[in-house]
């Protein structure tokens, strides 16, 4: 009887120590997106073959910070050179803070979008805290009605031209 009483006391302690050290465990240190946020530049440019070339090409991450993604596509002529960026597993793991596209910000608060399309020269900005580690690709490619698919269609178009980088979250 008394070893079941000591393993009995000793389980009610542990539940005890758990319970007193749960908020110390689940607090975030504070503002998660404490500005400025840090920012990290993706260019996409067209090669000479027509296809998008990224820079860089890999982009390394920490959970828990605040970052601002700056994507800038310099040479997009029009709608049908233009290109889509889809970055759906990022931002499925993130805390999505805004998008601004030239002066007009969307703030989303955790919300999420599903692509980019650069069909003119320009930038577009989305401010994030990534909150999962993890290896996340994602996809640039020709904008849907370049490869006669409806307007706003996501995934890769296969049938056009199409590259991919590499967000890789510690």
């Amino acid at each position: 009887m008394n070893k079941i009483i000591k393993i009995l006391f000793q389980f009610i302690l542990l539940i005890i120590l758990l319970i007193s050290f749960y908020p110390v465990i689940a607090d975030s240190a504070g503002n998660l997106a404490k500005y400025p946020p840090e920012g990290r530049d993706i260019k996409i440019k067209t090669s000479s073959s027509g296809f998008p070339k990224l820079y860089p090409e890999e982009i390394t991450l920490l959970t828990g910070k605040y970052y601002r993604l700056n994507i800038s596509c310099p040479d997009v002529k029009d709608d049908i050179t233009g290109w889509r960026i889809e970055m759906k597993e990022l931002l499925q793991n993130s805390h999505l803070r805004l998008v601004t596209v030239g002066d007009i910000e969307i703030h989303l608060q955790g919300l999420s979008f599903n692509a980019i399309e650069c069909d003119e020269i320009g930038s577009a900005h989305v401010s994030l805290v990534p909150i999962k580690p993890g290896l996340y690709q994602f996809y640039v490619g020709n904008v849907p009605s370049a490869v006669g698919k409806p307007i706003g269609q996501s995934g890769i178009q296969k049938a056009g031209k199409y590259v991919f980088g590499k967000f890789i979250v510690r």
